[in-house]
């Protein structure tokens, strides 16, 4: 195999690139601008505009990928809702692009996707049930799927995940565990909503789901996320728990009362059993998952953007 990685400077794509170094895969990173991950030698990095079919055509030609595996993506829920034309030409034409040269050159293509392409009525979501996105964000990943599902062309997979978490180098954007973990040893107080349920996915989990599709030529929509669901409130609990920070740091709240831009689905997590029959997938309790964090954390080498 020859992994191209599209937004190798986000948490996936580092962590994509950990699982090929550390299994001897060859890999292309990429991203838009500078190498940030200190793990990728420079002959191993492409700076790459994923909206500009020729810049990939280019990159392509040069390293002749088997597979592509697309993390990037503009992931800020409420973000998006402001910049409607930055949500769709990065999430959805960005993905025409990259299938229509995967297409051209016979490439499997591997779209990342999101537990939001839901409702949140049901939870506990298998990859047949129907989707019914509620905010910008949502709609533009039920569109970026519909390019792959739509387009006859049948080498392709879609990983749909939820909320993601770990360590990683000179990140742009924390995510809640690291953002939490921050806040509570500082002893600051934190507002926390109680009425969203997700299931917590850790990151090194995620891009070892991603990469058994590709090792198992496996192509269609898996459901990769880790194994249990809690209210974002509850998830903070358990890392102020972890951490030994007084639980009253935390005061709860509806998300009526925190009045978000964009609407989130109230109750998502999957059911893995896809997952774990076909790939063998087997991803770590959040408890466990935070202890290797905290070990990540403490070494000193990762950082934790605000």
């Amino acid at each position: 195999m020859r992994i191209l990685i599209t937004g190798s400077n986000g948490l996936l794509g580092q962590k994509i690139v950990k699982y090929c170094l550390i299994n001897k895969i060859s890999f292309l990173a990429t991203s838009f601008g500078e190498n940030r991950n200190r793990e990728v030698p420079s002959n191993y990095y492409a700076s790459m505009d994923i909206t500009d079919s020729f810049a990939i055509e280019e990159v392509v030609r040069r390293y002749e990928p088997t597979h592509i595996i697309n993390t990037a993506a503009i992931t800020n829920v409420d973000a998006c809702e402001e910049d409607q034309e930055l949500c769709q030409r990065v999430n959805v034409f960005a993905v025409q692009c990259l299938l229509d040269i995967c297409k051209e050159y016979g490439i499997h293509f591997q779209q990342l996707s999101t537990d939001f392409v839901f409702d949140g009525v049901q939870g506990d979501y298998s990859e047949e049930d129907p989707v019914n996105p509620l905010s910008v964000y949502a709609q533009s990943k039920v569109a970026s799927e519909a390019i792959l599902m739509n387009s006859g062309y049948e080498n392709w997979s879609i990983v749909r995940t939820i909320i993601v978490f770990g360590t990683g180098y000179s990140l742009s954007r924390s995510n809640i565990v690291l953002w939490a973990i921050d806040a509570l040893r500082k002893g600051d107080s934190l507002i926390i909503v109680n009425d969203q349920f997700r299931a917590p996915t850790w990151a090194d989990d995620l891009a070892k789901g991603c990469m058994l599709i590709l090792e198992k030529d496996k192509t269609g929509i898996f459901h990769i996320s880790g194994p249990e669901s809690f209210s974002i409130a509850e998830i903070v609990r358990k890392i102020a728990q972890y951490v030994n920070a007084p639980i009253d740091l935390i005061r709860e709240t509806s998300s009526a009362e925190l009045n978000q831009k964009a609407p989130r689905p109230p109750r998502t997590g999957f059911d893995l059993s896809k997952a774990k029959e076909e790939l063998g997938y087997a991803p770590l309790a959040f408890e466990e998952a935070l202890k290797v964090l905290d070990e990540e954390l403490k070494s000193n080498v990762y950082s934790n953007p605000q």
